[in-house]
């Protein structure tokens, strides 16, 4: 059964490359709920929650992250681990995704090829300022294949331009898939993402906001979009 992943890792990139600056190991405990679950422009589960824990120092970041849906009792838990190193705009790092079924049968320290429920990535991308990219791809673990029946080393490259409007922060991203995979349901190069996410915080009090978002994504490759609506808590 194919596994698929979201994660925050322009969150973590971005936590990085702040860490730089920083002489003290720093925390970050926050929380996304979302409406849907998309990932580089699928759809992977309903209403869900999705915590963030991770660390940070000079650059090194420890971040693990998972998905619980909360609608639906079928959508698949998710528990991710992330290590990464930022360097101005520099970023790599390796990431650990772990997929259970919904009554949590699936053993975490089960590393046997063709048998395990974890999937390892490997990343590297640069920030510019008004434009970021980044390049992922499997390198281990429950990958998909090929045309051939051959694993795929499944991989995705990203774009993704900040830019401030209308009182929201916003972020445009073009997301592809250079060859086949079934990973990411494609038969040759696709584009699997394009979407464009609007954040604006809403005052609850003088010191404390809650960001809400709001996400438009399209799959020119499945021919299917989303909305997807959200918020973050954080101390």
């Amino acid at each position: 059964m194919k596994k698929y992943k979201f994660t925050a890792l322009a969150l973590i990139a971005m936590m990085g490359t702040s860490a730089m600056a920083q002489e003290k190991v720093e925390a970050t405990i926050s929380a996304d709920v979302v409406s849907n679950y998309i990932w580089r422009g699928q759809k992977l589960g309903e209403v869900g929650i999705q915590p963030t824990l991770g660390v940070a120092y000079k650059g090194l970041s420890l971040t693990a992250w998972g998905n619980y849906g909360l609608s639906n009792p079928d959508d698949t838990k998710e528990f991710d681990l992330t290590i990464s190193y930022a360097t101005g705009g520099f970023n790599v790092g390796i990431t650990d995704y772990f997929f259970t079924d919904k009554e949590d049968q699936v053993k975490y320290f089960m590393y046997e090829a063709h048998k395990t429920a974890h999937i390892w990535e490997a990343f590297v991308g640069y920030d510019f300022g008004f434009l970021s990219a980044s390049w992922y791809t499997n390198f281990a673990g429950n990958d998909g294949i090929n045309k051939s029946g051959d694993r795929a080393y499944s991989s995705y490259f990203e774009l993704n331009a900040p830019f401030q409007f209308a009182t929201c922060q916003w972020k445009a991203t073009a997301g592809l898939v250079p060859y086949a995979t079934d990973f990411y349901g494609t038969t040759g190069f696709a584009v699997t993402n394009v979407s464009v996410r609007a954040t604006k915080d809403i005052k609850v009090t003088d010191t404390f906001s809650i960001p809400i978002f709001g996400q438009v994504t399209a799959n020119p490759c499945s021919q299917k979009a989303y909305l997807v609506l959200g918020f973050t808590l954080q101390p």
